[in-house]
């Protein structure tokens, strides 16, 4: 699986919330850092597999496949990822 935005959505750093968010025509996401982070990586050639390993070497961590899944999923179910081959 391969996530990437929904071509609706954009990310954009807030100067005025001094915080990255996801854009779309109804309203905004403030992101968290970590958040940013995982959007900024589905650049619609990473598969999802790619994304955890290449946070979970960033980071020094194991077993973030559960978090960034659940993450994506969630934005998936509002339209604003979507998963592709």
């Amino acid at each position: 699986m391969i996530p990437h935005l929904h071509a609706k959505a954009r990310l954009q750093r807030d100067e005025v919330r001094g915080r990255e968010v996801l854009l779309y025509p109804e309203g905004l996401v403030g992101l968290n850092p970590t958040g940013a982070e995982i959007l900024a990586l589905c650049d619609g050639a990473r598969s999802l597999a790619d994304i955890v390993a290449t946070l979970e070497r960033r980071y020094g961590a194991s077993g973030l496949e559960r978090d960034v899944t659940a993450f994506l999923d969630g934005l998936a179910a509002k339209g604003l990822v979507v998963y592709g081959p």
